[in-house]
């Protein structure tokens, strides 16, 4: 196929100032590398937290974006199980050194060198991007470029977040956005009790959470109806780590989802006593994203997302920062 030389990006020249629309050389498909041309690109938390400033050491200029649909338009030299045309999915996890105690031992995403699209390499608000094709993944059927494109972190932080929760009838979800509504939809294909918490007086988001097969929905200053086995929390409010310490009965786990979170206040022991466990959750690994994508094509899951030109990401950002996105927001160039 003939490539355009140059391609439209948002790029974050400074943290804490709004993205600038650029016309950008077409990157080249190193060794390894795929280049894409994007479909879709999701709006993730962690976008605002690198855009915002509250994550150190960014690549700048930058050009965010880490849930990546496209199609694959060259390969570079060594490429193999990958064809020009073919559909590729980019998260946020674009390599790592394989060879540290990490790697080596079946946890890469605490790699201790990785690197991270759209935070140290450029991401999706383009037009075109490139990846290492190690770290891409295959699509499954079925879903639109904006409906898949949640999936590729919202999604995987999302199912390895439920995965860290451990054996639970009745799970808790703080934060009912993006990763909420694709967690919510797997917990109850496989049978869980889904308890929702949203910001206070959210009544949208409420009843959103509901359609999807809550069993219940309420603020998140609230205590759930019944103790629960265990909670997520995917809202980067620290706060709600002794909220959730309080919901969850003897022996739960309270899973902090995000990569970033406001400082947790200090809470007394009594409500972790009981065997509760609190612990986080750290980008993903490939296994992850294999067994998820599998998991959402047989639900079937299907996301809810609101799509934005991509000359309109900061709007984008900004609708996510204030609560007003329902499920994911999306970008197309």
């Amino acid at each position: 196929m003939s490539l355009p030389v140059t391609m439209r990006a948002m790029v974050l020249e400074r943290p804490g100032q709004p993205l600038v629309l650029r016309q950008r050389p077409v990157p080249e498909a190193g060794p390894g590398h795929l280049l894409v041309a994007v479909e879709a690109c999701g709006v993730c938390r962690t976008d605002l937290h690198v855009v915002d400033g509250e994550l150190p050491d960014p690549l700048l200029p930058l050009v965010p974006g880490h849930e990546i649909v496209g199609r694959v338009a060259a390969v570079g030299d060594g490429v193999e199980g990958w064809r020009v045309g073919e559909r590729v999915g980019i998260p946020w996890l674009a390599s790592t050194c394989g060879v540290c105690r990490f790697c080596a031992t079946d946890r890469e995403n605490l790699c201790d060198t990785p690197r991270f699209t759209g935070y140290t390499v450029d991401g999706g608000y383009a037009e075109f991007t490139v990846a290492d094709q190690r770290y891409c993944f295959k699509l499954p059927a079925g879903l639109s470029a904006p409906e898949a494109a949640p999936l590729l972190c919202a999604g995987l932080i999302g199912y390895r977040a439920y995965r860290m929760a451990g054996e639970f009838v009745s799970l808790g979800i703080y934060g009912f956005g993006g990763a909420a509504h694709i967690l919510a939809q797997i917990a109850v294909r496989q049978g869980k009790r889904v308890f929702a918490f949203t910001r206070p007086g959210d009544e949208g988001g409420q009843q959103f959470a509901r359609s999807l097969g809550c069993v219940w929905a309420g603020p998140s200053d609230a205590l759930p109806p019944e103790p629960l086995d265990a909670a997520i929390i995917f809202a980067p409010v620290g706060t709600l780590v002794p909220a959730a310490l309080r919901a969850v009965a003897k022996g739960g786990t309270v899973v902090c989802g995000g990569i970033h979170m406001s400082d947790v206040p200090s809470f007394p022991y009594a409500i972790l006593w009981g065997e509760r466990t609190v612990r986080s959750v750290a980008n993903l690994t490939r296994r992850d994203g294999v067994e998820l994508l599998a998991l959402a094509a047989a639900v079937p899951v299907r996301t809810e997302v609101t799509v934005f030109p991509l000359a309109e990401a900061n709007e984008a950002l900004a609708s996510l920062r204030d609560g007003r996105i329902v499920g994911a927001a999306v970008l197309v160039p």
